[in-house]
């Protein structure tokens, strides 16, 4: 150890702790935050005043940027070159910026992450906008301090006219904390300062009828509006974003174009993470992917295969690529060079109280200067008012100094004005200039009075301020690039599924399948049919049913279990195929058989589930009925629906708003039409009350039906072929439990009764043999008929062939001219007015079992 040092011990503990604070505090202040008032950091605020320094302005000639970097790196920012000339790219860069401070000429790089020239290469100067930024800067209007060196002096913050936190955002990693602001329209963030400096209690609320939401430089669509609200208010919030999609016909393939695409996300690379997750088979219906993007736009090309439905496909991208990512808000700046979370009103406020400092330091500034030289006049005007006397006592003067002491004794003049006289050139002391002396003195005085009056007032401040916004905004402002979708939410399963409609089958021994409803066709009446759904040996279809891919199912077996699915559950098939077998999809016993299949709406809507019930009968005749708010609690296992009787099993369940009118059919032709008012709401266990007594043992139900609409028609159809379509009047309204009235002639001709079905002319009817052919054909080709004819016939039967099941479909057009209003009012954002027959399920929609064809509207 030297002579005269000494050893100190220090506790490592507290040195650590100490040293750490330093250093972290250090990166806080003076790199990785930006300060409130500018919103720069001081690498950016030094680039800016490098530039100015080296007057490589926005109308002069670009310099090479290996000159601006050295310029700051030697003056003003002892750290890396890369450091330097990575944030002046930055800055250059569109897809970084929303409004650019730096005006880049050269490779400044790419939105698909390739890397700028180096900066021997590239030149650069400072945009119109930056000039803004540091207007002033030169009248004292903010504090400078030393640079590094202590040889020169660099400004602690700019004087900035434009609010460039808000408006460019800005991103850093400090140690302990981290910020992340999103950039936002000028337009609207200085429409939202003129709104706060009129009412300073303005509420955030009221700011976002000015600042909508961020603006992001590469365009898209916020998704959603939660987060946005959540960030304005509090400073923290998850802005969901989606790049801006379009379908087109591309080589006659349908495609999804994408135009732009959410910020901070490298084009390049998306692309790749695309192509992988198509090649791994985690995305389907992408057949080819081209980037076509130019100087023009950008135009990312995902060509479909030819079976893909492109909003299902599009919605999959969303999930599963960064077409749609999100931008966690994290709004913390440094205040009075102290790191705080700032919500939207705090940000506003602190650049209007910076914006006023600057303008009172630059009124005091202008106010000095122009008191100096409006004294210097006072001089100047005195000489020349006495001037063959000032000439007498100058060439009297031994040398300058004698002259200017002999003057200030003769007119009491000042050092500063004594000396200006002294120094007066021969030409002013034309009248010309004399004049010229005394409009300027004038004009000096008018503005003294001015920028004292503007010292003296704050309001007056406060409207030179705004006017100043204003012409900001006016020069450069400009429309939202990012478009904001305030309904939307985070992806669901759902979203994935297109909500279409869809043909369900289910066969006699339970094999289950969804098949789009296209894929059927209309026939004319008495025509053969088309071949339909395959089945196994000895089974033939038995139910089929119309729904849309987002409704519930309620299943009902026959010993009287309730099980749950969604409809995109149900395997897809196609016409021809034989469809899974339900066993495998719900946890039905072995001996058990789904015998009736109920579409709902939303089952946690309390408003819905307790105005709406199920009705159900059985084949001996027994009735029930049951609030749909029991079955609103799906269960993997299904819940008891009905107690069902020896010897007995459940046929049909209907869902009805509890004001409608119950008919029941049997085998032997009979039919029993009552109040549904006149059947109490049971639990779930219980097992009903008659509802028809039968003919004989052979006989049994054969069907159920719902009506609320008096004028509707009643089509029955018997196992030969035959049916009829009569008026509902024809068929009186008698108690619960009666035999009931005829409704077809049974004859062997005809055969027993198989179906009853509510009609009108806009039904189309699906008639489906046992043998699996499948027709279908027009109600309105059926004409109305008394109540005891034996009906016409309306399908060719042949051999030993006979009718499985009748139900009716919505007609082809109709659905198209539905699914078009639906889609106009969805683009809109309005609902969509239906009639009873396309609204929520109504009981006449649920007269027979494929009733459910409506549109969801509210998906």
């Amino acid at each position: 150890m030297s002579d005269g040092e000494r050893l100190i011990p220090i506790n490592i503990e507290d040195e650590m702790k100490s040293a750490y604070i330093d250093y972290s505090m250090s990166v806080i202040v003076s790199r990785a935050l930006p300060d409130v008032r500018d919103g720069l950091k001081p690498v950016h605020r030094r680039v800016l005043f490098g530039m100015y320094e080296l007057g490589v302005l926005s109308n002069r000639a670009h310099k090479k940027s290996a000159r601006i970097v050295g310029e700051v790196l030697g003056k003003y920012h002892p750290h890396g070159d890369t450091s330097v000339y990575d944030a002046m790219v930055r800055m250059a860069q569109e897809w970084s910026l929303r409004y650019l401070l730096v005006d880049g000429q050269g490779n400044f790089g790419s939105v698909d992450g390739d890397s700028p020239a180096a900066m021997r290469y590239t030149e650069a100067r400072m945009k119109k906008i930056s000039e803004e930024i540091m207007a002033d800067i030169d009248k004292e209007t903010v504090d400078f301090q030393l640079n590094f060196d202590d040889t020169l002096y660099e400004p602690k913050v700019m004087p900035t006219k434009v609010p460039n936190l808000l408006v460019n955002g800005a991103s850093g990693i400090a140690v302990g904390m981290a910020t992340n602001m999103p950039p936002h329209n000028l337009t609207e963030v200085i429409d939202g300062t003129l709104a706060y400096i009129d009412n300073n209690d303005i509420e955030v609320d009221e700011l976002m009828h000015h600042i909508k939401a961020p603006d992001f430089p590469t365009g898209g669509v916020i998704y959603g509006y939660e987060g946005v609200r959540e960030a304005f208010k509090t400073g923290r919030g998850r802005i969901v974003m989606r790049a801006k999609v379009n379908f087109e016909e591309v080589e006659g393939r349908e495609s999804i174009i994408v135009t732009e695409i959410p910020y901070q996300v490298n084009k390049a690379e998306m692309i790749k993470k695309t192509a992988d997750l198509v090649n791994e088979k985690k995305i389907d219906g992408i057949a080819n992917i081209r980037d076509e993007s130019d100087r023009n736009g950008m135009r990312i090309v995902y060509i479909l295969k030819r079976d893909a439905v492109p909003n299902v496909v599009l919605n999959t991208l969303y999930k599963y690529t960064q077409l749609q990512s999100s931008f966690s808000v994290n709004n913390i700046a440094l205040v009075s060079g102290r790191p705080q979370m700032l919500n939207l009103k705090d940000l506003i406020h602190y650049f209007v109280e910076h914006r006023h400092d600057v303008v009172v330091r630059r009124t005091q500034f202008d106010l000095r200067k122009a008191e100096e030289r409006a004294h210097i006049l006072e001089g100047l005007i005195i000489a020349s008012d006495n001037i063959d006397e000032v000439i007498a006592i100058i060439r009297g003067s031994a040398n300058t100094d004698q002259a200017r002491e002999r003057l200030m004794e003769r007119f009491s003049l000042s050092d500063i004005q004594s000396k200006a006289i002294v120094e007066m050139r021969l030409r002013q002391l034309t009248g010309l200039e004399q004049d010229k002396l005394r409009a300027e003195y004038e004009e000096i005085m008018k503005l003294i009075e001015r920028l004292k009056a503007l010292l003296a007032s704050k309001e007056l401040r406060m409207e030179l301020i705004k006017e100043e916004l204003a012409e900001i905004r006016d020069k450069y402002g400009d429309e939202r690039r990012s478009q904001i979708e305030y309904s939307g939410g985070d992806v669901s399963i759902e979203d994935l599924i297109a909500d279409e409609n869809v043909v369900i089958t289910i066969s006699h021994a339970g094999y289950i399948k969804r098949t789009p409803l296209s894929e059927y066709k209309t026939q004319n009446r008495g025509g053969v049919g088309q071949k339909s759904a395959g089945t196994r040996d000895q089974d033939f279809l038995e139910h089929m049913y119309v729904a849309t891919n987002h409704q519930y199912m309620l299943f009902f077996t026959q010993k009287g279990k309730c099980f749950w699915m969604r409809v995109y559950e149900i395997p897809e098939g196609s016409k021809t195929s034989k469809g899974r077998a339900i066993q495998n999809l719900i946890n039905i016993e072995n001996d058990d058989k789904v015998k009736a299949f109920i579409c709902t709406q939303d089952l946690k809507d309390q408003n819905y589930i307790n105005n709406h019930y199920l009705i159900m009968v059985t084949k001996q005749g027994q009735v029930k009925k049951t609030s749909l708010e029991q079955y609103s609690r799906p269960r993997v296992n299904g819940v008891a629906a009905i107690t069902i009787r020896e010897d007995d099993e459940l046929l049909e369940a209907k869902l009805t708003n509890g004001e409608s009118q119950v008919l029941v059919a049997v085998k032997s032709g009979k039919l029993v039409r009552f109040e549904e008012s006149k059947t109490r709401p049971m639990g779930r266990t219980a097992s009903g009350v008659r509802g028809i007594t039968l003919q004989d043992e052979n006989d049994e139900v054969i069907g159920m039906v719902t009506v609320n609409d008096m004028n509707s028609e009643i089509l029955v159809v018997a196992e030969n072929g035959y049916g009829k379509r009569s008026s509902l009047e024809e068929y009186r309204v008698t108690n619960r439990g009666g035999k009931g009235v005829k409704t077809l002639n049974i004859t062997e001709k005809t055969g027993k009764l198989v179906s009853i079905n509510s009609v009108t002319d806009a039904d189309d009817l699906m008639i489906i043999n046992k043998s699996g052919l499948t027709i279908r054909m027009a109600v309105e080709d059926l004409r109305v008929m008394g109540r005891a004819t034996q009906g016409v016939r309306l399908i060719n039967i042949k051999g030993n062939d006979s009718i499985a099941a009748v139900t009716k479909v919505m007609k082809e057009d109709e659905e198209e001219a539905l699914e078009g209003a639906v889609e106009e009012a969805a683009a809109e954002g309005r609902p969509l007015e239906t009639t009873d027959s396309t609204s929520e399920i109504s009981d006449e929609d649920n007269a027979g079992p494929v009733s459910d064809v409506e549109i969801d509207t509210e998906e």
